[in-house]
């Protein structure tokens, strides 16, 4: 495992105390981290995926939109924080590593550190209501 900067590290801290799903990935867009919300809706826990290329996460949940077509990673509001380095958001489904389908809405940010030093991504998002 590389060396990680302090804002990846407190980025990873605070997601641990957060009850809100978060999901980050470092410059390359590689997984670095989720938390135990975003177990819930991803439908395994990081402890069993652990890290993995931005090309493996941005297809592994199947993001669809809402027609059922399949969004190119490039759609996606993460991939989009660490391309174009600003703020992203969209709704679409996710298929879980449980087989099951979530509507999710997702907002990604571009990590930057201090010094304009660029860090990665981190997104946040949740499953939304069916109510």
């Amino acid at each position: 495992m590389s060396q990680q900067e302090i804002e990846v590290i407190l980025s990873r801290h605070l997601a641990e105390y957060l009850a809100m799903p978060i999901f980050i990935v470092n410059p390359d867009g590689d997984l670095i981290f989720y938390n135990e919300p975003a177990e819930a809706i991803l439908g395994t826990r990081y402890s069993e995926t652990g890290s993995m290329p931005a090309s493996e996460w941005a297809t592994k949940f199947q993001p669809t939109d809402h027609e059922g077509k399949t969004l190119p990673p490039e759609d996606l509001p993460l991939v989009i924080a660490i391309t174009q380095r600003h703020p992203a958001h969209k709704v679409f489904w996710i298929r879980g590593m449980d087989g099951n389908m979530r509507e999710i809405e997702v907002t990604a940010l571009p990590l930057i550190g201090q010094a304009d030093r660029f860090l990665g991504g981190i997104a946040l998002f949740w499953e939304r209501s069916t109510k």
